[in-house]
């Protein structure tokens, strides 16, 4: 027996390298090697040996070809990623286990009678060949680990029976792999681990231990690397507990990733693999809200492949909308695409809207076929009628004349359609009042439906009624008095108003008779009620008459001039007809806001809207009622759009309301502040105007002490708006936008996150002079902010430093600027910074970390081709003294410095061929320079300059706008900025309001270069410079008298008024003396009065016009 040992093994030594030396080739022997290596193996496990006197055997010649096997695959285990021999080498591996399982079980089921027996050769070649690969999934060299998981993914599928200890240990090896630091092994596990999770049983797993699905599902969202994510998306296999993962990678970072989603996972999972049933991702197995995800994602996003797929899942979804089995007929495409309709919200959203509009972009076919007949107006659903309209826009948007006067209908038969449904509307409203108390809840939820479903169809009807061509007179009468009295009755739903709005603005000649319909209409509803009390008067007293002849007394005065008579004497309302009231009132507001929306012109050209304005609208503002001072409001603000002395004479008034006023109104209020000062920008923030000043103070203070998200971000939007305008170029408007956007305390509110990362490249890109702005504050702002990072609490996050400045290096880049023509780009605006950052070095308080961070940031700087000499030896000089006075400490600072200066020095050889700094002395450009320079004192040798510990204790600090838009007021102006001023916090146990907690003095924030003293080391004294006293803030305070404020506050927030403070100032050491001008005038707010002098002022607001 020991005698045949020696020839097996030769024999193997030799075939076995022959066959891996052939495979390694090409593919197309493969088969032919698997078959040739297979009898190979047959024969070897033939060999055995007798061991422990016969009652045992020995599979010496089973362990003889492992032992071959395996060192060929170790030859391949060092061979790096790419190399296409490798790759057939583990194809042949997997495909040569797959092979052996296959005759295993065939084997199997050949001999029944050995069919207990699982210990079979395939089995145990299988266990010994994996145990060796997961032994390599701990090696330290990462090309081993990547092809030993590489080899076990490709054999994973075909592994056949094996045992519970063999599949554990492979399962946790393989999880402790998706967790490698090298991407391409977590690619190979994640690849192995899906295809074993399918035979995995949640029941075995420990409750404390994740399932190779949870593994996975984590990896998915959480991996960074976007190749892992993407084998991970391919592999998982899609389930309903799968499925809201993957679809969260719609709005992956990755491009491939979110266009994989849709057309790998979502399209190929439609249907069934044999297309005989529904799949796992078809659109009626999915929620509402999955399906919206799903086409908002997908149609919104920024990249054409990704809304080319998103388009083409669509087209996929027209056609199984119906199911894998339909009746095919002349309309069968129509119904399609009524099917998929059904499959979307039609009410809130414009999601639907937009899949339809992809579909007729991408799917030609199914927009030719679509045909709109008599017979389809006859019985008009919710989807119908969204089918015909969206139709007609796109026919309209694209031009299409032939189709459009194929499927518009005729004017006079859709206004019969309109009124009709409108007609039946009524009918169920009224039948439902009546049964109010007798239906159950169920069947009252299900009238509501579908009442609202009738509103629906209504609103699209007159939506399709504004693209209609007018040309016939009949069908303009009939359709102009339809919407005419459907909006002068008080049921018509508000949803209603503005669709009638936009068919009578498309009817009227011109917008003066718009505004007469809309003044009569809104006449006629306030005016219905009175007219019936006072016939019923005029009866009585044409009844009690006495003397022959005698005539009753007249009636009340007709409306002349679209002007109404108030009556001399108001009888009391009760409950009931207050309510009903004030119903009216906001339906005729609402009326007024939909009319001022639509009209361009201005307020002098259109008289008859005095009439709305004196006896609706500003009666409106004064209500206590939320709702009604709210559309008063907008109305108000509506009116001031088109009318510049009523924006005058009303705008302190919208100031006075945001107060105190709750969050909704107070967003309302801000909108219309900012549509104010667009519209009206030379009259209030203009340079030649001085209230400008007090009104960005204002604006900033509401930004400093606002805690609404909400009211944040809008007023961040609309800040942002006037800057990227060039209405407002005030520094400190910039810098609390910054320092807004930075905030740890908006770290939640993405709103105004969103809106600020698409401000500033925007801003900074569109002008050199932008960037140069950017350049100028970004210092300052860097060690503010810098500062905040040390003080943080421990709830709170923020970036780093380096990513600060980072972001300042990219906004000022002078590559990325746009071309405008006509506007010269500035490419010094980095060789200013980098002075800047020279100068920022030789600060004594400024932190070691802070120092590296800057000195790292210099090589991202761009250095153009041509500079100003000046400048480039200011950088040259201060990197020469920045050694010699104050030498950096950290060797990866000096590293950075050093590499900076050596490209400078390349870069502009020529400009620092003599460079003698003793020479440069004499340059009158370099005075200031070298004044800087000598005010600092060098540091000796091996001395430590102690720095102030920060962190010592955690403490409050002011606002992080406050520092920012005070900083202005120091120097310039003696007044000091409103929002600077600080709010009252209570200190009981509700919520506490958040606070921006960037700290520092206004004297480090607003200092420049050549004004800093260096902070004096211990052991030193610096020589006493003379510095002028800075002189106090003088608040500027305005009463605002409402009730709402004498009852729930104490203390006003300080409103900007229009005043000029008296700049006679008398200052003796702390002590100051303010001396205020007699004729300062103070704005009340008109909300809530009760006194006669306020009421007079709003009627000022006419009187005036």
């Amino acid at each position: 027996m020991p005698a045949r040992t020696n020839p097996l093994t030769e024999a193997l030594s030799v075939s076995i390298p022959k066959i891996f030396d052939q495979v390694q080739n090409t593919t197309a022997n493969h088969q032919k090697n698997i078959v040739a290596l297979y009898k190979i193996h047959i024969d070897a496990s033939a060999f055995t040996e007798s061991v422990h006197n016969g009652r045992a055997i020995k599979l010496t010649g089973e362990r003889n070809f492992e032992d071959a096997f395996i060192d060929m695959v170790c030859r391949v285990l060092v061979i790096k990623k790419g190399a296409s021999q490798a790759e057939r080498v583990v194809k042949f591996v997997g495909t040569y286990t797959k092979y052996l399982n296959e005759k295993a079980v065939e084997t199997k089921k050949e001999d029944e009678a050995d069919g207990d027996d699982d210990d079979t050769t395939a089995s145990r070649f299988v266990a010994r060949l994996l145990k060796f690969l997961v032994n390599g999934f701990v090696a330290k060299d990462k090309i081993v680990r990547y092809r030993c998981v590489r080899i076990l993914a490709e054999m994973v599928t075909h592994l056949g029976e094996i045992d519970e200890d063999v599949y554990m240990m492979l399962r946790a090896a393989l999880i402790e792999r998706v967790h490698d630091k090298e991407t391409n092994v977590r690619v190979q596990a994640v690849v192995a681990l899906s295809k074993l999770c399918g035979s995995e049983d949640a029941s075995d797993v420990n409750e404390d231990e994740p399932t190779a699905v949870d593994v996975l599902l984590d990896t998915l969202a959480c991996d960074p690397a976007a190749e892992v994510r993407r084998a991970a998306l391919l592999n998982i296999p899609l389930a309903p507990h799968t499925l809201s993962v993957m679809l969260a990678r719609t709005r992956d970072t990755d491009t491939v990733m979110r266009k994989l989603v849709y057309s790998q996972v979502l399209e190929n999972n439609c249907l069934s693999t044999d297309h005989a049933s529904m799949g796992a991702a078809h659109p009626r197995g999915l929620s509402i809200s999955q399906r919206e995800l799903i086409i908002r994602n997908g149609l919104g996003d920024r990249e054409p492949a990704v809304r080319a797929a998103a388009g083409s899942l669509l087209g996929t979804w027209v056609d199984v909308a119906r199911g894998p089995t339909k009746a095919e007929d002349d309309q069968a495409i129509q119904k399609d695409v009524i099917a998929l309709l059904k499959f979307l919200d039609l009410h809130e959203s414009t999601i639907a809207e937009d899949a339809l509009l992809s579909i007729f972009a991408t799917r030609v076919d199914i927009f030719e076929h679509l045909e709109f007949k008599d017979d389809y107006w006859r019985e008009l659903t919710p989807e119908r009628a969204f089918l015909a309209r969206v139709f007609v826009e796109h026919c309209i948007a694209t031009k299409d004349d032939a189709k459009l006067d194929a499927c518009l209908p005729v004017v006079t038969h859709l206004a019969f359609q309109i009124q009709n449904a409108y007609n039946a509307y009524l009918d169920d409203t009224d039948t439902a009042a009546a049964r109010e108390h007798e239906v159950s809840e169920e069947q009252l939820a299900q009238e509501e439906d579908a009442r609202l479903d009738q509103e629906f169809i209504i609103g699209e009807l007159l939506r399709l009624a504004v693209s209609l061509d007018y040309a016939d007179e009949i069908g303009r009468r009939k359709m102009f008095q339809l919407v005419r009295d459907m909006i002068s009755q008080e049921v018509l739903p508000d949803s209603l108003v503005s669709r009638c709005l936009d068919i009578l603005r498309t009817l009227s000649p011109n917008e003066r008779d718009l505004i007469r319909v809309v003044v009569e209409v809104v006449h006629e509803l306030r005016d219905r009620d009175a007219a019936d009390e006072e016939a019923e008067a005029e009866k009585e007293r044409a009844e009690v008459a006495t003397s022959f002849g005698e005539t009753p007394s007249a009636g009340p005065s007709s409306t002349q001039g679209g002007l109404r008579k108030p009556p001399r004497e108001a009888k009391p309302l009760s409950p009931e007809e207050q309510v009903r009231a004030d119903a009216l009132d906001l339906r005729c507001l609402s009326l007024c806001i939909g009319m001022l929306e639509r009209v361009n012109g201005t307020f002098e050209e259109n008289s008859t809207l005095e009439g709305i304005l004196g006896e609706l609208i500003i009666p409106s503002v004064k209500r206590k009622e939320l709702t009604l001072r709210e559309k008063g409001l907008v109305c108000l603000g509506l009116c001031c759009l088109i009318a510049r002395r009523m924006a005058l004479n009303s705008f302190q008034l919208f100031l006075s309301q945001i107060q105190a006023a709750p969050e909704v109104l107070k967003i309302r209020v801000l909108q219309i502040v900012f549509d104010i000062l667009m519209v009206h920008e030379g009259d209030f923030l203009g340079r030649s105007n001085t209230g400008g000043e007090r009104i960005i103070e204002f604006l900033l203070h509401i930004l400093s002490v606002e805690d609404a998200d909400k009211v944040q971000a809008l007023m961040c939007m609309g800040l942002a708006k006037l800057v990227l305008s060039g209405i407002v170029a005030d520094e400190r408007v910039l810098k609390s936008l910054v320092v807004a956007y930075l905030s740890p305390d908006t770290a939640d509110n993405q709103e105004l996150r969103q809106c600020l990362s698409y401000f500033f490249p925007v801003f900074c890109y569109s002008l050199s002079v932008n960037q140069r702005q950017m350049m100028q504050i970004t210092m300052p702002l860097f060690e503010q902010l810098a500062r905040a990072t040390r003080e943080l609490e421990d709830d709170q996050e923020m970036v780093s430093p380096a990513q600060i400045i980072g972001m300042f290096v990219d906004w000022t880049d002078p590559q990325k600027a746009f071309d405008v023509q006509g506007q010269r780009i500035d490419n010094g605006i980095h060789i200013d910074l980098a002075a800047d950052l020279m100068k920022a070095l030789f600060k004594d308080d400024m932190e070691k970390e802070e120092k590296k961070v800057l000195c790292q940031v210099l090589g991202r700087l761009h250095l153009p081709d041509t500079a100003d000499d000046d400048k480039i030896r200011t950088i040259k000089l201060l990197i020469h003294n920045l050694g010699t006075r104050r030498p950096l400490r950290d060797t990866a600072a000096k590293n950075a410095l050093a590499k900076f200066d050596a490209a400078l020095s390349k870069k502009y050889a020529d400009k620092l061929a003599d460079f003698s700094e003793e020479e440069y002395r004499q340059l009158a450009a370099l005075k200031d320079l070298f004044e800087f320079l000598d005010d600092i004192i060098p540091v000796d040798e091996g001395e430590e300059i102690e720095l102030p510990k920060t962190r010592a204790r955690k403490r409050r600090s002011r606002s992080m706008t406050t520092d920012t838009t005070t900083s202005g007021a120091e120097e310039g102006s003696p007044a000091t900025s409103a929002a600077s001023s600080s709010k009252p916090r209570s200190k009981g146990k509700g919520k506490q309001p958040k606070r921006r907690r960037v700290s520092g003095s206004d004297d480090d924030s607003d200092d420049h270069f050549l004004d800093n003293d260096a902070t004096p080391a211990p052991t030193r004294t610096l020589p006493k410079r003379a510095a002028s006293a800075k002189k106090p803030a003088v608040p500027q305070i305005i009463d605002v008298d409402s009730e709402e404020d004498e009852d729930n506050s104490t203390e006003t927030t300080p409103v900007p008024s229009f005043r000029r403070e008296d700049p006679n100032r008398q200052q003796t050491g702390s002590k100051t003396t303010e001396r205020h001008s007699a004729g300062n005038t103070t704005f009340d707010s008109i909300m809530d009065s009760e006194d006669e002098e306020e009421e007079d002022e709003v009627d000022d607001i006419l009187a005036e016009e």
